[in-house]
């Protein structure tokens, strides 16, 4: 528990204390919208890059609050930590934190929403799979709020096989590549199938050219490189971001 994190590159392993950073936009440009941002790395690592602050950056550049966070690795080796437990219990956690602080972030509460790549968008589709409510007992504040996120963003989530939908879940947005594997270039499009017949609204974007990992990197001129625009959009179309947020040069 007293040992450092490990950081290769832009990737970090050995998360004991799991957090959030904050990326927070100009109070001009805040739309009051806000994402959790959980970063893949088959949950040996996390990949902070591609798969966390620079996307992070960019969405404060467009008026949206982001928050990268840092979660606890269930697949480091001898790790003892769990996906379902610690992993989720980091992720809960991470919501509540920025629904109970949305005045002081300038969020509004119910525009908050969780997007994650690979094994973060494993965290993301369980969290508004199974949300726990806020505790109203709690001596903790920040137990006292939701963990539902209010939208999700499933960008090449893996174990696409037990994801399930029913009814009322926030809505989502799903983005994978045609080249990447079997369950998820097959299971997400099921998964989108399991959306329409619970009637809960969701987007997908499949991009013929990608494969696995393609993340954001701001420079991009793909296709796929470009999801997080589909994405701005697709919230202005369901009002979970009230306006048409405008980036910094």
């Amino acid at each position: 528990m007293h040992e450092p994190e490990v950081l290769t590159g832009t990737n970090v392993s050995n998360v004991h204390h799991p957090s959030i950073t904050p990326y927070l936009p100009a109070k001009d440009k805040a739309t009051g919208t806000a994402i959790l941002i959980a970063p893949g790395g088959g949950h040996s690592k996390l990949c902070l890059g591609h798969e966390g602050d620079s996307l992070a950056q960019w969405l404060a550049d467009h008026g949206v609050a982001a928050f990268v966070m840092r979660y606890r690795l269930c697949r480091e080796p001898d790790s003892e930590y769990t996906l379902d437990g610690h992993a989720m219990d980091d992720t809960r956690r991470a919501i509540r934190m920025i629904r109970s602080h949305a005045e002081a972030w300038n969020v509004t509460p119910d525009r908050i929403g969780i997007l994650g790549f690979s094994a973060g968008g494993e965290l993301a589709a369980y969290s508004a799979m199974n949300p726990l409510p806020g505790d109203l007992q709690s001596e903790d504040p920040i137990e006292r709020v939701s963990s539902r996120p209010d939208f999700q963003g499933l960008i090449y989530p893996g174990k696409s096989s037990t994801f399930t939908v029913s009814p009322g879940m926030p809505p989502a947005f799903i983005a994978f590549g045609y080249h990447d594997r079997e369950d998820i270039a097959y299971g997400m499009a099921k998964v989108y199938l399991k959306y329409k017949e619970a009637e809960v609204p969701c987007e997908m974007h499949v991009y013929s050219e990608a494969g696995h990992g393609f993340g954001f990197r701001a420079n991009s001129q793909t296709a796929a490189g470009r999801w997080p625009e589909r994405m701005l959009e697709w919230l202005i179309d369901r009002k979970l971001l009230s306006e048409s947020p405008a980036a910094t040069d």
